[in-house]
């Protein structure tokens, strides 16, 4: 595996995706039950923002640079305040020089109780995973594959949590290997919840992913994308998006003015696309 998520990290997509992980993760935190978050692609937990792969894309500035400096409003701010918090805590001296990827997020937002075990296989981010989650006792890393994960570990003994399923995508056919693999994992766990990200280069090739997901029937299963007008990312990478399984009943609701407001930030403004529906199952409230 060649991806290094070091050039990419904190840049658009990743905004929109641990936007919406701290949002369920806080909606997991209403109860007093424990839970456990399966993080089948991992990467390196923390992205140093001053090195030499995120100084030669920069995509950063055009992401969380963007958000933290933006004049957010008050119901906007509360929504992601658990995120912006996470993001404040690894740079206490104020300027924006780390970032933490989904396991250091997770980490941050783990009560006593909870537990994160964290998958990935690439030498060099597996030992920066592991370094970073060594001795807190809720959090695990695990060197094996992710797809092989995503069924490995479920369903948790704590019976409540979260899989987040955020491939590479490096190899042709991912797409549809994560319909596969989210159709396998659901049957061993058909209560858990489930959030999926895949990147939106292709629109054709990501209508036919949502029709094959749709054609799993599913219940409750929404799609939550966001193309931008103009991006700067490499490889043709027009937007991000996610399907999220049994969300919570309230993500719905807090996406619905959330979603428009950070397309109108990383957009500064210029068209963008966002895309909020139910594939099957509404939630109603």
């Amino acid at each position: 595996m060649n991806y290094r998520h070091a050039y990419h990290a904190g840049n658009f997509a990743d905004v929109v995706k641990h936007a919406v992980l701290a949002r369920v993760l806080t909606h997991l935190r209403d109860k007093p039950a424990a839970f456990r978050v399966i993080d089948t692609h991992a990467g390196a937990g923390v992205y140093d923002l001053s090195g030499i792969e995120a100084g030669k894309t920069l995509e950063w500035r055009d992401g969380i640079d963007r958000l933290i400096g933006a004049d957010l409003d008050q119901p906007a701010r509360a929504l992601l305040a658990p995120y912006l918090d996470a993001v404040a805590a690894l740079n206490p001296a104020g300027a924006l020089t780390a970032y933490p990827g989904s396991p250091a997020l997770t980490q941050a937002l783990l009560r006593p109780q909870d537990r994160l075990i964290a998958c990935e296989l690439e030498p060099q981010a597996a030992a920066a995973l592991s370094n970073r989650l060594r001795g807190d006792a809720r959090a695990k890393a695990v060197a094996i594959d992710g797809w092989t994960a995503l069924t490995a570990y479920v369903p948790p003994k704590e019976r409540r949590g979260l899989v987040l399923v955020d491939p590479p995508f490096e190899q042709p056919g991912e797409l549809s290997r994560l319909t596969q693999a989210l159709a396998a994992a659901h049957r061993k766990w058909p209560t858990g919840c489930y959030l999926l990200w895949y990147p939106i280069k292709d629109t054709t090739e990501v209508a036919s992913f949502v029709r094959k997901l749709s054609r799993l029937a599913i219940a409750k299963t929404l799609r939550i994308e966001l193309i931008l007008a103009t991006s700067t990312e490499d490889k043709g990478l027009r937007g991000t998006g996610l399907i999220a399984v049994n969300p919570p009943w309230r993500l719905y609701e807090e996406l619905e003015s959330l979603l428009p407001a950070l397309g109108n930030i990383l957009s500064r403004g210029a068209a963008c696309r966002t895309t909020l529906s139910w594939l099957t199952g509404e939630i109603t409230t």
